[in-house]
C-alpha cells in the first residue's frame, strides 16, 4: 500500500475529542475507548454509531491522543478513511463532529452521511 493509500486509510482526532474521550471513559468504570462504527440507514444513507466499549476487536484500528483511545473497525475505516474527529462545545451544544473527506452529502443532524 502506497502512502497515500495509507493517509486515505487513517482516521484522526482533534486534542479536544482526545480530551472529551479521556474524561468520558474516566467516568464509566470498565470502560476503555470510544467505537466509532458507521452503519448503514439515518437520513442520508449511512449513520455513525458512537459506543463506550470495554475491549478492542481483532478487526479494530485504535487511534490514540492524550491517553484517549479511538477504536474503528476496518469496514467502517473503508468510510471513514481520511476523516477528523472533533469535540465542539458551543451555543449548539456539545457534540462529537466528524469532518469526513469522502462524504458528498450530509443532514442536519450531523451523523448521517452519503458518499
Amino acid at each position: 500500500m502506497g502512502a497515500d493509500a495509507k493517509t486515505a486509510m487513517k482516521v484522526d482526532m482533534t486534542e479536544a475529542a482526545a480530551k472529551r474521550i479521556a474524561k468520558i471513559v474516566a467516568g464509566d468504570p470498565g470502560k476503555i475507548a470510544l467505537r466509532i462504527s458507521v452503519e448503514g440507514g439515518g437520513c442520508s444513507g449511512f449513520s455513525y454509531k458512537f459506543d463506550l466499549v470495554e475491549g478492542r476487536n481483532d478487526d479494530d484500528v485504535a487511534i490514540e491522543r492524550d491517553g484517549a483511545t479511538l477504536l474503528v473497525d476496518d469496514l467502517s475505516l473503508v468510510y471513514m478513511g481520511g476523516s477528523v474527529v472533533d469535540f465542539v462545545d458551543d451555543l449548539m451544544g456539545q457534540s462529537f463532529q466528524i469532518k469526513n473527506p469522502n462524504a458528498v452529502a450530509g443532514c442536519g443532524c450531523g451523523t448521517s452521511f452519503s458518499i
